[in-house]
């Protein structure tokens, strides 16, 4: 079913915006989360301390951007860092 009123045309226009722009955070935001989750993985303290920043950052971003739950941000946030921090 294709919009034929002018309102609704405007709405499926402003929801593929939408759409685009919730998908390139929430990708941005995995892919920080997995560069930190890869270096956990491989031991590398070093490398996973560099990363957590950033993957914060991104993890924040979504989150205040409604694209993930506020909860599920500081719990995604709080278990990264204890990871992190576990790795010493």
């Amino acid at each position: 079913v294709v919009a034929n009123i002018k309102s609704a045309e405007k709405q499926n226009r402003q929801r593929i915006k939408r759409t685009a722009r919730n998908t390139s955070q929430k990708t941005a935001m995995r892919t920080a989360v997995k560069r930190v989750r890869a270096a956990i993985g491989a031991k590398n303290a070093k490398e996973a301390k560099a990363a957590l920043p950033a993957a914060i950052r991104a993890v924040d971003q979504a989150a205040s951007k409604g694209v993930i739950k506020r909860g599920t941000a500081s719990r995604s946030i709080s278990r990264l860092t204890v990871a992190v921090n576990a790795l010493k």
